[in-house]
């Protein structure tokens, strides 16, 4: 998951499981803090969430962190660059995935549908990933949490008791590291919003929507 144009919906037909009959792998399960794959890491596999979170990260050279996405249900993960892992993958929850042999989706030997599928998905990436760099020049801190929630909520957002409400599996130093934050700047915005009563917090991981436009008009530089 990127964060995209707040005003662009959302077509989750773009995150359906992909075809399995011909995949032949079982289920890989991660518990909350397991890495499915390090960055330069041989690719053999490229996985398909299919429940729970993962981060794709990278180190800095000081060190920092940055999360270049969430893998959410629906998403691939492990694309390869020159053979290779080009980031870390670690489960943020229990997760699920379905693997996909390499060699399945090889241009000479793979599934042509199968393959087809999965160039769609990775053109569908490179264009939200570029959307995503985009916000984070041109966006303020509380700009960036808010359309980093309006995103989220595209994608897993869920009605319960007339309200709209949204998981964070996250961690607020994931979702600052994400967003090109600092940990105290996300705690600091979500503490704003919550008293100007445009969310609720729930515990900490999980947000109650109280005033969905205004925080989609924060998202899209429209606030006042």
């Amino acid at each position: 998951m990127y964060v995209t144009n707040a005003n662009q919906a959302v077509d989750m037909a773009d995150f359906a499981q992909f075809p399995t009959e011909t995949c032949a792998l079982p289920e890989t399960r991660l518990a909350a803090g397991a890495h499915l794959f390090r960055e330069g890491d041989a690719v053999t596999r490229i996985y398909q969430v299919v429940a729970g979170v993962v981060s794709l990260n990278r180190l800095l050279e000081d060190g920092r962190r940055q999360i270049i996405a969430f893998g959410l249900p629906g998403d691939l993960v492990g694309f390869p660059c020159d053979g290779r892992h080009h980031t870390d993958c670690e489960a943020l929850s229990l997760v699920r995935l379905q693997p996909f042999r390499i060699t399945q989706i090889d241009c000479a030997t793979g599934d042509p549908v199968l393959r087809a599928r999965f160039m769609e998905a990775a053109l569908h990436e490179i264009a939200a990933m570029q959307d995503h760099f985009m916000m984070l020049g041109r966006k303020s801190a509380a700009e960036r949490v808010a359309s980093f929630l309006i995103a989220l909520d595209a994608r897993t957002g869920q009605d319960r008791d007339g309200q709209r409400r949204v998981d964070l599996p996250m961690s607020r130093a994931d979702i600052a590291d994400f967003l090109g934050l600092t940990t105290e700047t996300v705690s600091r915005v979500l503490s704003q919003l919550r008293k100007s009563r445009v969310i609720a917090l729930d515990g900490i991981h999980r947000v109650v929507f109280l005033r969905p436009a205004a925080l989609r008009a924060l998202a899209t530089g429209d606030c006042d």
